[in-house]
């Protein structure tokens, strides 16, 4: 007998796939009160109330009219067994028909061991007001509302497997190929009030966080609605990421993991975790367009189609490694993560940066997993800047009075753990044609991109920058402000130049400057931040405006280091 999947999943940030519509009091609820019926824009009654899934609290006995379940049921007849019974006009049941105007029904007794039912949904406000929307009113503070986004994995996971339909008309479609842990990495749902209650309630989660009494919006969970209070993760939440994600798939129980995540952002986690994270194990990530439950959702099929991609081993070497590395899987098709963007806010709106291939395989409508193309570049296990390999400590550069001073940074405490101060600060630099401020060559007018750097060389800790220049080359249209990219450079800031949008040419090298290929420059900012933590700041002249010959001569043999990760990762 064949081993059973164990999955990992890991929760993301601002993920609409474990997010829902507003929880909206229903008619059934209005009319048990006495309000008045909601109403449509054009003022007529709803015709139907949203059913949303939920729990049984008893066992419930209901009556299904047999032959309703499809329009053409009724045509095939002859094909059918007999009925339970009959329900009658004045709503009894009886085995015998009693009437010619006596319905044929199916008798069912629902239990609450059965799982979720969609059910009308019947809560209203403290104050007996129904609800609206998330908060009690628009605009409501976050203690006034309530949260849309999951607290993990599990919620979701449940609802796609109790009610999603399969290609074969059959549910479970998950349970039947993996049991799934469910990791609260940076969760989009918090608990407020504590985890402790949560914890005693529901033994599927894992916080990954340790024993918290409370959690903050913002710091703990991070959710884009109620949309006039969103928060988004920081910088030095990608420690926090790194050091869970790389921890959860160190458990010799996991044969894979998937990470969810808000849409616009998947595709940056992905290509940081095929950077930092040292597997062999297959990570799939998935996003949605549309929350879980609405019309159309895009989302449970996305996560089966990450689950069978795990289960088919089509990513396994033959020696147990994943040769594919980090994948974005979104309306069956498989993205490196290297060169996956968000193009658009609909089911489809997923494309291949770079112009050069980025679509490694598909699943089709039932199920089967191809894999059509192998990445090139390094990943994973293979990466040179992975966890594993970043060292204990770097030098960074810090501006202090007239000079330059190099200071250790810390990268790892002893524990082999990323630390968040680590994580370094890199910002991009759009340059575009008619960027210059003035007539002339002179840098000092351009305050702009002066404050910028000065801003990098007080922190005291690893910086850098990339320039978003002409297509495909990367070249900045401004001999202003280059001299002071140049200027940042023998200061011991790395440079980084990749040309517009999503270039399908490669941005040229340079001997001081290094060249991003095809990268955007979001993922050219992610590749120079792991970069920056494995080889630390560039070398520093006494004069950045006027370096000595063998000051351009050591910083070129520190690009040249800098480039051999950007022509491999």
């Amino acid at each position: 007998m064949t081993k059973k999947l164990r999955i990992a999943h890991m929760a993301g940030p601002t993920a609409t796939i474990q997010n829902t519509p507003p929880l909206v009091t229903s008619n059934k609820a209005r009319e048990k009160h006495g309000m008045p019926a909601r109403l449509t824009e054009q003022g007529t009654t709803q015709r139907f109330d949203a059913l949303r899934a939920q729990r049984l609290a008893a066992p419930a006995k209901v009556y299904v009219e047999q032959f309703s379940a499809h329009p053409l049921e009724r045509d095939a007849a002859q094909l059918y067994a007999a009925p339970d019974g009959y329900v009658g006009a004045d709503g009894s049941f009886s085995k015998a028909q009693r009437s010619p105007d006596d319905k044929p029904v199916y008798e069912i007794e629902m239990k609450p061991e059965d799982g979720l039912y969609p059910l009308p949904y019947m809560a209203l406000q403290k104050d007996g007001a129904p609800w609206e929307e998330e908060g009690t009113a628009p605009g409501a503070p976050a203690s006034a509302s309530r949260q849309g986004f999951f607290p993990d994995g599990s919620r979701s996971f449940e609802e796609i497997d109790r009610l999603g339909i399969g290609v074969d008309g059959l549910a479970g479609t998950i349970s039947a190929l993996a049991d799934v842990d469910f990791h609260r990495v940076l969760p989009p749902g918090g608990y407020t009030r504590g985890l402790a209650e949560a914890a005693r309630t529901d033994t599927r989660q894992d916080s990954g966080a340790g024993d918290i009494e409370s959690e903050r919006r913002g710091h703990d969970f991070f959710a884009y609605k109620p949309y006039h209070i969103p928060v988004q993760p920081p910088r030095p939440a990608l420690a926090r990421i790194t050091n869970r994600v790389q921890k959860i798939l160190a458990d010799d129980r996991y044969d894979g993991a998937i990470w969810t995540q808000g849409s616009p952002s998947v595709e940056d986690s992905a290509y940081w975790f095929n950077l930092l994270i040292d597997t062999k194990k297959p990570i799939a990530c998935n996003a949605a367009q549309r929350p879980q439950g609405q019309m159309s959702n895009d989302g449970p099929q996305n996560i089966l189609d990450s689950v069978r991609y795990i289960a088919s081993s089509v990513w396994d070497d033959g020696s147990g490694r994943n040769r594919l590395g980090t994948l974005v899987i979104q309306e069956q098709q498989f993205f490196a993560a290297r060169e996956v963007a968000k193009g658009d806010a609909r089911p489809g709106g997923y494309v291949a940066t770079g112009g050069h291939g980025g679509i490694l395989g598909q699943i089709s409508h039932q199920g089967s997993v191809a894999v059509t193309y192998l990445p090139a570049y390094k990943h994973t296990h293979r990466s040179d800047v992975r966890l594993s390999q970043l060292p204990s400590a770097v030098e960074c550069v810090k501006r202090e009075g007239a000079g330059i001073v190099r200071l250790s940074a810390p990268v790892k405490d002893g524990t082999g753990q990323l630390l968040e101060s680590a994580i370094p600060s890199v910002s991009i630099v759009k340059d575009g044609a008619y960027t210059g401020l003035d007539w002339g060559d002179d840098p000092e007018i351009e305050e702009d991109l002066k404050a910028v750097i000065a801003h990098k060389l007080s922190l005291g800790m690893l910086t850098g920058l990339v320039v978003e220049g002409m297509v495909p080359y990367g070249t900045m249209t401004s001999v202003a402000r280059q001299k002071l990219i140049y200027r940042a450079v023998f200061s011991g800031l790395p440079v980084v130049r990749v040309g517009r949008g999503a270039p399908v040419g490669f941005a040229d090298p340079h001997p001081f400057l290094m060249a991003g290929s095809n990268l955007t420059a979001t993922k050219a900012r992610l590749l120079l931040m792991a970069s920056l933590m494995k080889l630390g700041s560039l070398p520093t002249a006494r004069d950045p405006a006027n370096p000595a010959p063998a000051e351009i001569a050591a910083t070129q043999k520190a690009v040249a280091a800098y480039q051999q990760i950007f022509d491999t990762h």
